[in-house]
């Protein structure tokens, strides 16, 4: 596999392509002025207590108050439960649960009005709602992730491989991090040496140390920390000795990722190339055109078959369609082939366009049990590369999968797009016809209140060109009944469902 990283800087915006084989994998994209939340840590102040949704209202100096479910508050006797854990000890999987309630409670027990807290933003605000919370603090580096609230050691679900497991259970255990401290071996640490964790972990240890010093001078509410912008996220999270090169476009920023690598990763920063060319860096590597079928519905797929993506207010919904193909001859196994491609095909889209919540998939109907069983694996090995937490169903009898995406951002098109004014987001608007008819009615309302008058009307040219052709007989005879005068006027400024009337 040959993989590049392409980072373009301009004055308002950074956007961050990751290319395999030629095909782009990710996309991601920060604009000048847009806040990104997600890691912030912030000194709040609880304002509203709501025992009904278990909740409270965290005030935190934005402009919608965050709000944190009790679930994802420490557990006030999380001291006492684990003073005499063994530090040792490594469990199977990416957060403990020993310092969550495991009974329901009531949150009035826990907080109160006016009372100071340490948060965590885990969730972009979202339309109306506010950013979501969490007092399970998390720190990531490369290679590990501390977690200060948690005392227990492990390893990330993602990483497979038994003997690795192995390897890294047995380092864990010879790190020590401090009694208070938990830590988390991400799957970035694959392959990492002792040296490599240890340096992690001490970056980590003393942010914690500044943070808790910050806390403790400022006043709520309060940004205490501020997580990596994209540019540096994407080096610490994204690249690694599997990258072949990375390529930015930016002279300072080009040096900026050199001094940060020089603290994290040395032995990478001969694979970083600052981009010189007439030609732009995207467009140079032919990915612009990629980019810009991300926000398009269609999304044709190699066989001739397509997928249609449309997401609704309340989920997302992608149909697949065989289209043109008809490579073989028994329906069934047309239906497999171009199902299993679309799997992948789709399991890329939603990454790439960044969608969240919930997703239907209606997959071309399958007869046999082993053929959606298939589809099933494929689409489920084809997530796993996705840093968003999935769930996913099997297939039903309808050919239906059914899967959930962890939305902790708005979508990429959201970013790029608004909803279009003109159709309020519906995709569609009237037609000429419809319109010329809608016309005539307001014409003739106005008529009847203004006997013997001429009548101006101004619409789009589309819908003039109707009332003047096949229309023309019903405006001759709502000028004699009404003895008016109607004059339509072409204005290309309107829009399509927009129709003036003035009386002179």
């Amino acid at each position: 596999m040959y993989q590049e990283i392409l980072i373009n800087v301009e004055p308002q915006e950074r956007r961050v392509a990751i290319i395999e084989n030629k095909v782009l994998e990710e996309f991601y994209v920060e604009r000048q002025g847009t806040q990104r939340l997600v890691g912030n840590i912030y000194k709040g102040v609880v304002e509203t207590i709501v025992p009904a949704i278990g909740a409270a209202f965290i005030k935190i100096g934005l402009e919608k108050n965050g709000f944190l479910y009790v679930n994802d508050l420490v557990h006030p006797d999380y001291e006492k439960m684990t003073e005499n854990i063994d530090k040792s000890s490594v469990y199977e999987g990416t957060v403990s649960d020993k310092n969550r309630f495991t009974e329901p409670v009531n949150i009035k027990e826990v907080l109160k009005a006016g009372q100071e807290i340490l948060v965590q933003v885990v969730k972009e605000p979202l339309g109306t709602k506010g950013a979501r919370l969490t007092t399970h603090l998390s720190l990531p580096g490369r290679h590990l992730v501390l977690m200060p609230c948690d005392k227990h050691m492990g390893i990330s679900r993602r990483i497979q491989n038994s003997q690795e497991r192995l390897r890294l259970r047995d380092l864990l255990k010879s790190l020590n991090p401090e009694q208070n401290l938990g830590v988390i071996i991400r799957t970035a640490g694959i392959g990492a040496s002792k040296k490599e964790f240890a340096q992690d972990l001490r970056y980590l240890v003393n942010l914690w140390r500044r943070i808790k010093l910050s806390a403790q001078k400022s006043s709520a509410p309060a940004l205490i920390h501020e997580d990596y912008d994209l540019v540096l996220r994407i080096i610490r999270d994204k690249f690694s000795h599997q990258a072949n090169r990375l390529l930015v476009d930016s002279k300072e920023e080009y040096k900026r990722i050199i001094r940060f690598l020089g603290i994290f990763l040395p032995g990478l920063r001969s694979r970083v190339q600052c981009f010189h060319s007439p030609v732009p860096l995207f467009e140079k590597k032919g990915v612009e055109d990629e980019i810009g079928k991300i926000y398009d519905r269609k999304v044709i797929l190699k066989s001739g078959g397509y997928i249609m993506i449309e997401p609704t207010e309340s989920l997302v919904a992608i149909d697949v369609n065989s289209a043109r193909f008809t490579g073989k001859k028994n329906p069934e196994e047309n239906a497999y082939l171009v199902n299993v491609e679309a799997a992948r095909e789709i399991a890329r889209q939603i990454r790439l366009r960044d969608v969240g919540g919930i997703i239907i998939i209606d997959f071309i109907d399958m007869k046999l049990p082993s053929h959606r069983k298939k589809v099933f694996d494929v689409l489920s090995e084809a997530t796993k590369r996705d840093y968003a937490k999935t769930d996913i169903s099997t297939v039903s009898e309808l050919g239906l999968i059914e899967m959930t995406r962890q939305r902790v951002r708005k979508s990429l098109e959201s970013v790029a797009y608004q909803p279009c004014p003109y159709c309020q987001g519906r995709g569609l608007v009237k037609s000429p016809v419809t319109m010329a008819i809608l016309a005539l009615k307001k014409i003739k309302q106005t008529v009847q209140k203004v006997n013997r008058k001429t009548i101006l009307v101004f619409t789009h040219p589309q819908v003039a060109s109707y009332l003047l052709n096949q229309n023309r007989l019903s405006l001759y005879n709502l000028e004699n009944r009404f003895r008016s005068k109607i004059f339509i006027k072409e204005d290309s400024s309107l829009h399509m469902e927009e129709v003036k009337l003035e009386v002179v």
